[in-house]
Order: structure tokens, then C-alpha cells, then sequence
């Protein structure tokens, strides 16, 4: 209802519930067992409906809001997308020990081949007032006994559409690392049963990172294309944290030449 909380009767019917609850809080050492017992499934039920309230809350009043599709993408763009980790809440928000082939939400999966999975990854909510995407991508290496570890993420089906060789294809994402290492972007388009791939190293100079795929220089068959995605690779990730604050796909027609 409109208006809920405003008025003084809910004022003071709040009031009312909190000094119950600090009261209840202060006699839980002398009460009666039963009495504690069942203050407890009481106090449960009240705690289920006020995280269910103020994740909802959290969503309509933090900026930035969820499922927000501002993105850094050129204005010249035909295609912009930006994969559901980083603009929607998961159901599963992180895992620690995170196995190869681990997946966050439907997009995003984990690849190393470490013996002992000393790594974690999970969802957060962006706070900052600079952030476009409502959450982040947050991971963290401890021990690191493998040769590689990258996060590859799923294009949806419409990148692909219209696809040409003429396109540039723009990855705007905004990463900030406990200490410095390399991070390469590699782009790989499946057509048939050929696989082209190019790849590029991210700039780290800055937290604001972008690179761009020229498809010009490919062999790209337009009339093939069957899946693509794009694979962040991360060199000597041991004793580390990055958090991914953003991560968007654009394309755009390339200039003639």
C-alpha cells in the first residue's frame, strides 16, 4: 500500500515491535526455553520477510537501478548487450572453491586447471556513483598451482545476426585488480567446423578498458555463423583480486577505407 510506514500509526507500531524485540533480546538468558523457542521461529519468519523487503528495496532505490542498459558503447553502435551477471540479481551469487566449468548465472563460466581450487568468484552490487551496470564480477586467487585461468562469456544469439566482415566488435568493461597483471580479450566466432579467433590484450593503464575486433582481418563466412564468445584470460592470477565493476559487447560498422 501507498504511503506504508509514513503515518503515525505505523510509526508507532514499529516503535512498539522494536522495543518488543530488545526486550525479548535481553531475556533470552532467564526466559523459559519453550518461550525462547518459540520466540525464535518468530523472530525467523520476521527475518525472511525483511530480506525478501529490503533486497527489493535495495533494487528500487540504489543506482545504479537494475537492468540498466546505460552503457559506455559508441553512439554509432547497431548492437549493444551487456551479459546478465552485471545487470541482474543471480540466484546463485558466488561459490568459493570454484571448480573449472563453474557457471555464474546463464552466460559466464570458469576455466583453469588447478589441482586445488583456491579461488572463489561471486556477485556484488555496484555502489559506486561512477558504475553503469547495477553488479560486478569479484574474484579472488589465493594459491594458484595451474597454467591458465580465463572466464568465458556466451554471446546471445543476435550478435551473430548480421554479423559481416565489415563490423568491429567493442568490449567496454571496467576492471580494477589488487596488483598489477596482464588480461588478453579473445573473441571466438564458430562457423561450421572452423573456429576463428583473434585476440587482444587489455590495456591496463586505466580502470575504464576497452579493445575492439576488427573483423576485416578475419576469414569470417557470414553465411556460417554459429556461436560466439569471449574468453578474459588472466596471466599469473596467484595472490590476487580483480573485481569486473562492468563488462559490455557493442558492434559498429566500420569506417570505409
Amino acid at each position: 500500500m501507498a504511503g506504508t510506514g509514513d503515518n503515525i500509526l505505523d510509526k508507532l507500531l514499529h516503535r512498539r515491535a522494536m522495543r518488543r524485540w530488545a526486550r525479548a533480546s535481553r531475556e533470552t538468558a532467564k526466559s523459559e526455553i519453550s518461550s525462547v523457542r518459540n520466540l525464535r521461529q518468530q523472530a525467523r519468519q520476521l527475518r525472511t520477510q525483511l530480506n525478501r523487503f529490503i533486497q527489493m528495496a535495495d533494487e528500487r532505490v540504489d543506482k545504479p537501478l537494475v537492468g540498466s542498459t546505460s552503457t559506455a558503447a559508441p553512439h554509432d553502435s547497431d548492437w549493444t548487450w551487456r551479459p546478465e551477471l552485471w545487470r541482474s540479481q543471480l540466484t546463485a551469487h558466488g561459490m568459493a572453491s570454484a571448480q573449472s566449468e563453474s557457471t555464474l548465472g546463464s552466460e559466464v563460466e570458469l576455466f583453469h586447471d588447478c589441482k586445488l581450487a583456491e579461488l572463489s568468484m561471486r556477485q556484488l552490487r555496484n555502489q559506486r556513483l561512477a558504475d553503469l551496470a547495477p553488479y560486478s564480477l569479484c574474484m579472488e586467487v589465493f594459491k594458484f598451482d595451474g597454467s591458465f585461468l580465463s572466464i568465458a562469456i556466451d554471446l546471445p544469439d543476435d550478435a551473430a545476426k548480421g554479423l559481416k566482415r565489415s563490423h568491429l566488435l567493442r568490449i567496454d568493461t571496467v576492471i580494477k585488480v589488487e596488483k598489477p597483471l596482464q588480461i588478453f580479450a579473445r573473441l571466438n566466432i564458430k562457423q561450421g567446423p572452423n573456429l576463428e579467433q583473434i585476440v587482444r590484450e587489455l590495456p591496463m593503464d586505466n580502470q575504464d578498458l576497452w579493445v575492439e575486433f576488427d573483423l576485416l582481418y578475419t576469414k569470417l563466412n557470414e553465411k556460417r555463423l554459429e556461436k560466439a564468445w569471449i574468453d578474459l584470460i588472466f596471466e599469473d592470477p596467484e595472490l590476487n583480486q580483480f573485481v569486473i565493476y562492468d563488462f559490455t559487447v557493442s558492434r559498429r560498422p566500420r569506417a570505409p577505407l
